[in-house]
């Protein structure tokens, strides 16, 4: 009975610098980043759909994160598989499938943690609320912008192509040619710079604000902690490999990043659902049947 199963792992030697023991606890993570990943921001979802008290324009945006970060939750576990074959077996549309699928919830789930970060700022510092229609443009804008930067490597800027492990595929940082570089480039600095900085500053401005009430509603320096240990490695390995030749590092080493950015999706429903007064509320009401007793205005919801 165990003898085909034996002779299928021996036709897929492992990957080049990757014990035994490295593809298995590289596949366990992504199965648990996975898993977790997709339970907690399910929960996130149906909350929003099913409490009437939840569906305001800023948990909208949290909702539209989750769906963002469910969909880096589904692209890990399918990495994760692949890895416990030590293969990827879709083959090279099933690679660019999953690349375009990984780089789009990726980049969209960046987009939707600024747009929460600018939202807070108007709520605490300038008492402004959002507007349905303004949320409902917003969440059309991230995903169709993410949408275009995802595509881009389909049609031949910047390319898509295995990680290390050669069990799942996302952009192409090997070559470090000008196509690569061309692209990286811009789609960083709309991507993940103007983010950063909109976080940063957001947050900050908030800081003072609780400084001056002396009433914090929540940490805010810890959005930003969780971007930079989330999707720093990733973007320094990006930049690296614009200016020298990234293979040279230790396949395991440029594993990190991969590894590292999958979390996003199990710390954003503590940051923004959980640690959300109002939608903790909402989701405590979908579990037990118990009533939100949280106030209900904009403003204490967050």
């Amino acid at each position: 009975m165990h003898e085909p199963g034996a002779r299928m792992v021996a036709s897929h030697p492992l990957p080049e610098g990757f014990t035994e023991f490295d593809v298995f606890s590289l596949g366990s993570c992504l199965l648990v980043e996975g898993l977790l990943g997709f339970s907690l921001n399910a929960v996130t979802i149906v909350a929003f759909l099913k409490v009437r008290e939840l569906r305001t324009p800023s948990n909208f945006l949290v909702f539209s994160l989750a769906m963002a970060d469910i969909g880096i939750s589904m692209n890990a576990t399918v990495a994760a598989f692949s890895s416990f074959l030590r293969y990827w077996p879709y083959g090279s549309e099933g690679c660019q499938t999953h690349g375009f699928h990984g780089f789009l919830t990726a980049l969209a789930s960046l987009n939707f943690i600024a747009a929460i970060a600018w939202d807070r700022y108007h709520q605490y510092c300038t008492r402004t609320k959002l507007r349905w229609s303004s949320a409902i443009s917003l969440v059309g804008f991230v995903w169709a912008f993410a949408a275009f930067w995802a595509a881009m490597p389909l049609i031949g800027w910047g390319e898509y192509d295995y990680e290390p492990l050669r069990t799942c595929c996302t952009l192409d940082y090997s070559k470090g040619d000008w196509n690569y570089v061309s692209y990286l480039i811009p789609m960083s600095i709309f991507s993940l710079g103007i983010q950063t900085f909109v976080v940063l500053t957001s947050y900050q401005s908030i800081a003072q604000k609780f400084k001056k009430t002396g009433n914090p509603a929540f940490n805010p320096s810890n959005p930003l902690k969780a971007l930079l240990f989330c999707w720093g490695p990733y973007g320094i390995l990006a930049y690296y490999a614009a200016v020298e030749n990234a293979t040279l590092l230790s396949p395991k080493l440029r594993m990190i990043a991969p590894i590292l950015a999958k979390t996003s999706p199990t710390f954003n429903p503590f940051l923004y659902a959980l640690g959300n007064e109002n939608y903790r509320g909402g989701i405590w009401q979908l579990l037990t049947g118990e009533k939100i007793n949280a106030p209900q205005t904009e403003n204490k919801s967050k």
